[in-house]
């Protein structure tokens, strides 16, 4: 127990760090790479993205790395997020199990994002040239079960940001804690996600022709100068999160879970979700995400799954969400896993 307390410290010591002492700012919108907070997996993301403290399946990676050392099978899972303005996301994660020694993870995010024009004020519809936006991070997990009741997970990643041409990456880590608590069927979990450091965009783009004085007509007003750009923070984010499994038959399966957030980047809130499965084959979802986040577009999500073993051991999982938006519209996610 005395270990499992320094490590919960240890946990609990980013975040306090990190704590909004002002508490009329949200910091919205001051955060780089801010792609790390999108929901990766569509049944976590159909539960209301409540899932920090049920993390069961390769999708654990990303929610609570503690949650890969409890998977019983090797798997990998692929996801596609169709995001805002024509704007994808893909996700890929896998876990391997080695025994005593733990688990491994890996994960892969990148962007779709197709080129666009480049306009200037100059010539407004088009210099006839183009220019992409790529973001990408990639990632390591390991996680182990410290007791039968009680898991720890690392997940250090790198992350990439580039737009015309102009980018920069990063370093950040991803600390988990998963706990079976004394009461039945309840598990408590927490992590700290991109705990790294700052992205600062630099390139060709930043560099500009600067006149020092625009009164004067006999200075060189065509002076090589680069832009200084913001270093800033990636999207640091807290959850604790609870998971009840009221009753787990096999015929009929109920997980209801909450994640209570606390992110750098906007105030604290609460997201809510639950998942029933039938016959370990049906599974249907719902939740509701940002719950007392003022002003915040996101609310229900719903969500579906169908489950199928097709020889042995293997078998394949095919889920669909559904997230509300408001005036975004919605967002909408397709995932394939496979256990063997």
């Amino acid at each position: 127990m005395k270990r499992i307390n320094v490590l919960l410290l240890i946990l609990l010591v980013p975040a306090m760090l990190s704590a909004q002492f002002v508490s009329d700012v949200s910091k919205r919108g001051t955060t780089a790479a801010s792609f790390l907070s999108i929901s990766q997996g569509a049944r976590a993301a159909g539960m209301g993205s409540a899932f920090t403290a049920v993390a069961d399946d390769p999708s654990a990676i990303f929610w609570n790395a503690a949650g890969v050392a409890r998977l019983k099978q090797n798997g990998v899972l692929f996801d596609h997020t169709e995001w805002f303005a024509g704007i994808g996301y893909n996700f890929a994660a896998a876990n391997f199990n080695l025994g005593e020694f733990g688990t491994l993870g890996a994960s892969f995010i990148i962007s779709d994002i197709g080129e666009m024009n480049v306009n200037t004020i100059e010539e407004p519809d088009g210099t006839g040239e183009t220019f992409s936006v790529g973001d990408a991070a990639f990632s390591i997990a390991w996680a182990i079960n410290l007791t039968d009741n009680f898991s720890i997970g690392l997940n250090p990643k790198f992350v990439y940001q580039s737009i015309w041409k102009m980018s920069d990456y990063a370093f950040a880590i991803d600390l988990g804690v998963l706990y079976n608590t004394p009461f039945k069927g309840i598990t408590l979990g927490a992590s700290i996600t991109n705990f790294g450091t700052k992205m600062q965009l630099d390139g060709t783009s930043s560099v500009v022709l600067y006149d020092g004085d625009e009164e004067s007509t006999g200075n060189n007003d065509r002076i090589p100068s680069r832009l200084q750009m913001d270093a800033w923070d990636l999207p640091l984010g807290f959850k604790v999160g609870l998971a009840y499994r009221p009753f787990q038959s096999g015929v009929h399966n109920l997980i209801l879970a909450v994640d209570a957030a606390h992110p750098n980047d906007n105030y604290e809130y609460l997201n809510l979700g639950g998942e029933y499965t039938f016959n370990d084959m049906f599974t249907v979802r719902g939740g509701y995400k940002s719950l007392l986040l003022e002003d915040s577009e996101e609310s229900f999500t719903l969500g579906a799954g169908i489950k199928q073993q097709i020889m042995g051991n293997i078998n394949i999982r095919f889920d669909y969400s559904y997230s509300d938006f408001g005036v975004l519209k919605d967002v909408q996610k397709f995932s394939v896993a496979i256990n063997f």
